[in-house]
């Protein structure tokens, strides 16, 4: 299941031998239903596809089967901690992203991300251990620091005034649970005042990504705003 560590999974696939075609279909669909009626408003076109396919050869071994799903089932996936200075902030998260079994060989990728590097450190090694326990190698790469979000930096303030100016109407000024080019920046300068902002774009980390082309227009104006009117120093 899934396809992208940076991704939340939308398909998995399996090969599922059985005993009882009938019996085992009816248990799917039943299966199905319960999970229709819980993402009923998030996941709509929920989807289960039952197609017959060749007997495998190999199967999994029931004891290694067991321990593999009590290890996905234990493995942290979501919210871990909410921000304890911004309202409806996500500070740690996991997102269980990729699960590949082919050929003897497993594979499990996740994304741990964060705002504090401790705390998501230690989030990590969580999952370690619930793998560890497996017997798996748990290795840990392509991370980048977090970045932790300062509403009352000067920048924020002078594009939150220019914005205002520009279109009229108050700017929307948020934080966001999200990896940016904004956390390596800063671990190079701790001191940099930095702030993140861009069109409009939906569907981020998707086959649907798209962003509204109209909206690019507007932000670089801002942006050509914005340098004229950063003091010099």
């Amino acid at each position: 299941g899934g396809s992208l560590r940076n991704a939340i999974p939308r398909e998995s696939t399996a090969v599922v031998r059985v005993t009882d075609v009938a019996a085992a279909r009816a248990a799917l669909e039943s299966c199905m239903e319960t999970l229709k009626a819980e993402y009923e408003s998030t996941d709509p076109d929920l989807r289960l596809d039952v197609v017959e396919a060749d007997a495998p050869t190999r199967v999994l071994d029931p004891e290694f089967q067991k321990r593999l799903f009590a290890a996905i089932a234990a493995c942290p996936n979501g919210i871990h901690r909410m921000s304890p200075e911004m309202a409806g902030l996500v500070q740690t998260s996991n997102n269980l992203a990729r699960i590949e079994l082919i050929d003897g060989q497993l594979i499990v990728q996740c994304l741990t991300r964060g705002s504090v590097d401790s705390e998501k450190m230690a989030h990590a090694a969580e999952i370690e251990g619930v793998f560890s326990l497996l017997g798996a190698v748990v290795e840990f790469a392509g991370a980048y620091p977090g970045w932790i979000p300062r509403p009352e930096a000067a920048i924020v303030k002078l594009m939150e005034s220019l914005y205002e100016e520009r279109f009229g109407k108050k700017a929307a000024v948020v934080a966001c649970h999200a990896g940016l080019e904004c956390g390596i920046i800063g671990r190079h300068y701790p001191d940099m005042e930095m702030i993140s902002f861009g069109p409009n774009i939906r569907g981020a980390h998707s086959p649907d990504e798209r962003v509204q082309v109209s909206s690019v227009e507007r932000f670089w104006g801002l942006l050509l705003h914005t340098l004229e009117r950063i003091p010099a120093r």
